[in-house]
């Protein structure tokens, strides 16, 4: 008789309330576990279709209370094709050219991520980042990570895409450009670049984290048509009701334990992760 051994439980934890990021006034908690081990591509796949994103090694799903504002989105890269704004994006970008890179950190970057930090985000915590951190951010990954740099005719850095492979797909971590840019919606470009980046490779979808409809900043997501948003448990098509001001998808829509995980536990960490 063969013997094997019982897989090792994975346990999940609370954070601690905090306030939220996107929306003034409300209150966060998040659901987290660790992506560790010879399973962690395994295990971020499955938590990535549940709505888990990731940070360093560790997944995390909002669980607020009373709210459900934070709703994943991804794209299906087969039924995607640009509207009018976002090929008129694409032709006023043409100059722009991404490489894909191993994940680690460069001072180049940092410079930009610090310069995009202090114009958009400068009350924040990670305007305060050391280029440490920076690295930690970039280089701290269990699972196969890319960043994607983006940059002008000139070979000038513009624009950067910290990105992780799934086995469906391409999941946008975090990404930052040259603040002067505003206007060419650097943004955009690194959404549809990654959309044909996963057509090439084969990939059906391209993850871009929660759509919040209230904020925005994280509004934008669902300009990218046709979208799926998982709600009640199931991925489904983004519909014109949803964007509705009214509109409530159905609950419970993130932090849900994938079924397959040996364990789950509840307890009170620090309330760190973005």
């Amino acid at each position: 008789m063969t013997y094997k051994s019982p897989r090792r439980p994975q346990f999940f934890y609370t954070t601690a309330p905090l306030p939220c990021p996107y929306l003034p006034g409300r209150t966060e908690r998040k659901v987290v576990t660790e992506i560790t081990g010879p399973g962690a591509e395994g295990l971020h796949d499955r938590l990535s279709r549940a709505g888990f994103r990731r940070s360093h090694n560790i997944a995390y799903a909002p669980v607020c209370p009373s709210c459900q504002a934070c709703v994943p989105i991804r794209i299906p890269v087969a039924r995607f094709q640009p509207d009018r704004t976002q090929r008129r994006n694409l032709r006023a970008n043409a100059g722009i050219e991404g490489f894909e890179l191993p994940a680690r950190a460069t001072a180049e970057q940092f410079h930009l991520f610090q310069r995009y930090q202090h114009a958009r985000h400068g009350e924040g915590d990670m305007a305060t980042m050391s280029f440490y951190d920076y690295r930690a951010m970039v280089e701290d990954t269990p699972i196969e990570t890319s960043i994607v740099e983006y940059r002008d005719a000139e070979g000038t850095l513009v624009g950067a895409c910290l990105t992780d492979r799934l086995g469906d797909g391409l999941s946008a971590v975090y990404s930052f450009f040259a603040p002067e840019l505003e206007r060419s919606s650097l943004g955009t470009y690194a959404v549809l670049w990654l959309i044909e980046r996963a057509r090439a490779l084969g990939l059906p979808h391209v993850y871009l984290g929660y759509w919040v409809a209230e904020s925005r900043k994280m509004a934008y997501k669902a300009r990218f048509r046709p979208g799926e948003v998982l709600a009640g448990g199931a991925w489904r098509m983004l519909t014109e009701a949803d964007l509705r001001p009214e509109a409530k998808l159905s609950a419970p829509t993130t932090g849900e334990v994938p079924a397959d995980t040996a364990m789950m536990t509840e307890a009170v960490v620090p309330g760190t992760i973005r």
